[in-house]
């Protein structure tokens, strides 16, 4: 098997290198964005219900606001934007702006590198069909000035071998685009998490101040 797959790289030509190149850079982000996203969802769970949540069901907002400032994590500095307004007795619209502002901050890390993807998974599909066309030039120009009786078994092997381009771009393109759509997944939910937990210190509030008889 594993010489089946060089002699078809081998007989690709040129364009397999940078189809390579571009999927083993493709393979690289992918690999760095899973476990970026696999941390942050990890650090935001710890932060959020073992140290924020607690607290905001106490009541206590300025421990809260305390532990969210101190985490390193990306739901701490949302909630942290969202205490924030919350301590300085502002309404409930304002703490909801300002958590969608510290969203809108740690959105584009989350997002970072992810749309590459896409872009590279296109790029080696392209290369791909590149390479054949050119294959398919140069196996007919090499058909023209062949004797007669070899144009069709030397046209029919040309074409084969034109054709290992576009099958390893495409090879290089479908796990590049289903890593994009795994990794974009991912980043919808950590960013749905987010929102899950603005809504429980929003209710939270309300809670709080429908005890106290104060307008939220």
């Amino acid at each position: 098997m594993l010489e089946t797959m060089i002699r078809f790289f081998q007989e690709g030509g040129i364009f397999m290198y940078p189809i390579g190149c571009v999927l083993a850079l493709g393979l690289a982000i992918s690999l760095e964005r899973f476990l970026y996203l696999l941390s942050v969802r990890r650090r935001n769970r710890v932060t959020f219900e073992k140290g924020i949540l607690p607290l905001l069901r106490q009541g206590d907002y300025r421990r809260a606001m305390k532990a969210a400032s101190q985490s390193d994590s990306a739901i701490g500095r949302i909630m942290a934007a969202g205490l924030g307004r919350l301590l300085a007795n502002s309404r409930r619209e304002e703490v909801e702006y300002a958590m969608e502002e510290g969203l809108m901050e740690v959105l584009p890390r989350l997002e970072k590198r992810t749309q590459y993807l896409a872009t590279l998974a296109n790029i080696a599909t392209l290369l791909g069909l590149l390479g054949t066309i050119i294959g398919l030039i140069s196996a007919f120009t090499a058909v023209a000035a062949a004797d007669p009786s070899q144009k069709a078994s030397l046209l029919s092997g040309s074409i084969s071998v034109a054709m290992n381009t576009t099958a390893f771009g495409l090879m290089s393109a479908i796990p590049l685009l289903m890593f994009h759509a795994l990794l974009q997944t991912r980043t919808n939910e950590i960013v749905d998490s987010f929102e899950m937990a603005g809504v429980r210190l929003l209710n939270l509030m309300s809670d709080t101040a429908a005890a106290s008889g104060v307008p939220a």
